[in-house]
């Protein structure tokens, strides 16, 4: 028995002891199937030395195809499917890498939510209180990395549905540009946001899956010293922080200038101020999609997800051109203000994690705030991450997000190994 599968093997312990959690993590969990996946794993890592993700765990959000099984969203609707003919894009990439595919995660109803909640599966805690929301769309995919199941997580990013999870997490999670990774056999919500990416436990590990799924080489870093020009929001992402939030970033801009970064100011008042378009776009979208089985959801469906797609039968074809129209400002507008800074940075989260039951009480309130910051950067279509940054005397670390206009992504990489670095080892 080989290394790789003995690792898969103490792997499946670990998830077999969760309990209850296991089936509000995994939509599918096949122990022989991943055994297989480890086995074959094996033989090609040591017939392709130097696969960049050789032997790596890599738990499979379920919306990613996966050749003989159903893709359902996590969602009641799709689980009569047929099984997909074919492997996704990047899931063929990760297997490509030497990776092992383990298990399919769960996630908010067709991936539409930035809470995590789903009434099918159950709601799993986050890693750091069992009673709180774990963030979505990709609370599953957060919750095996976070638990040290696996190396990596595949997500997928609409709103914020990487970041958030890895930001409640303690996890580091990349949104690529949105037409940097291939999106064939990834069931869609709404095509012109849905971008696919990783988590992962570490910075490294999270740059080497975006290399794979990108098929791009991150430059590495020329100079340890360089002094980043960094974007730092006013009326936008930092209204409206919890105290806990709004001291974090404090601390954490006063530590980027004593490192000898300069941070610039810059105005965002034109994305909050059109922050409905997400919303008016994403629901005409995925209305476009499920409309059909709208009667069928009202039995089998999560009601708050219906709710948020059937929004758009508010919406005239005028309201809906124009929203278009004014996203493709918007992206212009955002990077004529980027233009003299590398990067741009913001909390992540306007607050600190809320609890489920809170969430549930007040679902729509609670997760527009969650997607406030993630979503203001899917709106001007940028790349962007989220990286933990522990806090001194604090369990549950900050999450700094940074991102940068569409086709930057080497920009917030090259600055998140600058950056990472000036906060290790705070706790």
């Amino acid at each position: 028995m080989g290394a790789m599968i003995d690792k898969a093997r103490q792997a499946i312990d670990k998830v077999n002891q969760l309990g209850e959690l296991k089936d509000k993590i995994f939509t599918e969990f096949d122990f022989e199937r991943i055994l297989k996946a480890a086995a074959e794993a094996e033989q090609y890592c040591a017939q392709n030395p130097g696969a960049a993700l050789a032997g790596m765990l890599v738990s499979v959000k379920d919306l990613y195809d996966e050749a003989g099984v159903v893709t359902t969203a996590a969602s009641e609707l799709l689980k009569g499917r047929a099984p997909a003919e074919a492997d996704s894009e990047c899931v063929r990439r990760i297997k490509a890498a030497g990776a092992i595919p383990f298990g399919r995660t769960t996630l908010s109803e067709f991936a539409y939510s930035g809470v995590g909640l789903n009434p099918h599966y159950g709601t799993p805690g986050n890693i750091f209180d069992a009673e709180g929301i774990p963030g979505g769309s990709t609370s599953g995919g957060g919750l095996t990395v976070a638990h040290g199941i696996v190396d990596l997580a595949l997500g997928t990013d609409t709103g914020g549905s990487i970041r958030i999870p890895s930001a409640i997490n303690g996890l580091y999670g990349i949104k690529p540009s949105r037409l940097l990774v291939p999106g064939a056999g990834i069931h869609p919500l709404a095509k012109s946001f849905d971008t696919p990416g990783p988590l992962a436990g570490d910075l490294e590990t999270a740059i080497r899956a975006f290399e794979v799924l990108t098929d791009i080489t991150v430059t590495p870093p020329e100079d340890a010293a360089k002094s980043l020009r960094i974007g730092v929001p006013v009326n936008a992402f930092v209204d409206g922080l919890d105290d806990r939030v709004k001291a974090d970033f404090a601390m954490i801009c006063a530590k980027l200038k004593e490192a000898g970064h300069e941070l610039i100011e810059i105005d965002f008042a034109f994305i909050a101020q059109n922050a409905i378009l997400n919303k008016m776009l994403v629901s005409f979208e995925a209305h476009r999609i499920y409309a059909k089985d709208f009667a069928k959801l009202e039995t089998v469906g999560d009601p708050r997800v219906l709710s948020r797609m059937k929004f758009a039968d508010t919406l005239s074809s005028d309201e809906v051109i124009d929203a278009y129209a004014k996203r493709t400002d918007i992206v212009s507008m955002f990077g004529a203000a980027m233009a003299d800074v590398d990067v741009m940075i913001a909390p992540t989260l306007p607050r600190m994690a809320p609890k489920i039951a809170e969430v549930e009480a007040d679902f729509d309130n609670l997760n527009a705030l969650m997607l406030r910051n993630t979503g203001y950067l899917n709106l001007v279509d940028a790349c962007a991450m989220s990286m933990p940054v522990q806090i001194k005397g604090e369990v549950a670390p900050a999450a700094l997000m940074i991102g940068a206009p569409h086709g930057h992504d080497q920009a917030i990489l090259a600055a998140a190994r600058l950056i990472d670095p000036l906060f290790a080892g705070r706790r």
